[in-house]
């Protein structure tokens, strides 16, 4: 599947993109929407391939959310700092320490740029991660050797195009639900919160025990008349929040340096028409 994002994410949502499709199709929803944008491959998919009319992107990150909103709305300074910038270890040094000031810095285009840079130079698009090929750069890889630039440009200005559809948002997952997701009519939305096991090592704002819970109380509360899906790593800690919904657990390849096959949850939305799973996941 083609990847439309210039972000690099772990265990990244684009291989759900058919069936996401699929459920949005026959549920005929026209809105798509993701509290955890994150890279945003699925909904940069269904946008640029006219599956959807309107999309709903939230981080609560900063730093994901100053990439964003300088892809929509200060595009051709980012494609120039991507053309111009060397890809070197210096510069990592350099964009590191923006993005480590990431709550105190107000130029947006700044800290996106650092964030983005970080993506692509770092091991498995994690941010928390070291650099590729290490500090002293004898790796088998490079620095460079996820920073296309040609690429990134090119994806950055096709997104652009579609900026009139898509809107952000800055806010807590919990609080873009009550604010904003229950004020919408015939939205799909794809939760995909930190992963309850791993989150820790993986994302910059992962969830506490009683944060997971916090969700799952604001889910039933708020969603049950709302067409969504939720995706979670396979543990009995998150199939006890959410053990009453209708579920499946499906195959997942996750790749820190190394491919392995994990297992993941999907939880539905009591009023959701699911379709035929198996055409689209491998199920376990």
């Amino acid at each position: 599947m083609k990847n439309y994002t210039p972000l690099r994410y772990p265990g990244g949502k684009i291989k759900t993109y058919n069936y996401v499709k699929e459920l949005i199709k026959i549920n005929n929803c026209k809105t798509y929407i993701e509290p955890y944008a994150g890279g945003s491959g699925v909904a940069m998919a269904l946008l640029l391939n006219g599956n959807i009319n309107k999309v709903m992107l939230n981080d609560y990150d900063r730093a994901i959310y100053a990439l964003w909103y300088s892809i929509l709305n200060s595009t051709t300074e980012l494609i120039k700092l991507i053309e111009s910038t060397s890809i070197t270890v210096e510069e990592w040094e350099k964009q590191k320490k923006i993005y480590n000031q990431k709550e105190d810095i107000e130029d947006l285009l700044k800290l996106g740029y650092a964030t983005l840079f970080l993506n692509r130079t770092n091991r498995s698009g994690i941010l928390k991660a070291g650099i590729i090929g290490g500090k002293k750069q004898n790796g088998k890889y490079k620095i460079d050797c996820r920073f296309n630039k040609k690429d990134l440009c090119n994806k950055i200005k096709r997104i652009s195009k579609f900026k009139n559809k898509i809107k952000l948002y800055n806010l807590d997952a919990e609080v873009f639900i009550k604010t904003s997701i229950t004020k919408t009519k015939d939205s799909f939305t794809f939760l995909d919160p930190p992963y309850y096991k791993k989150g820790p090592g993986l994302y910059t704002n992962f969830y506490s025990h009683e944060n997971h819970k916090s969700l799952s109380k604001t889910i039933d509360t708020f969603m049950k008349n709302k067409y969504w899906i939720l995706t979670y790593d396979y543990c009995d800690e998150i199939y006890e929040m959410y053990s009453h919904l209708d579920s499946q657990t499906h195959y997942i390849n996750y790749s820190i340096s190394t491919p392995t096959k994990g297992l993941e949850y999907i939880f539905y939305s009591p009023i959701l028409n699911k379709g035929d799973t198996s055409k689209y996941l491998k199920l376990h």
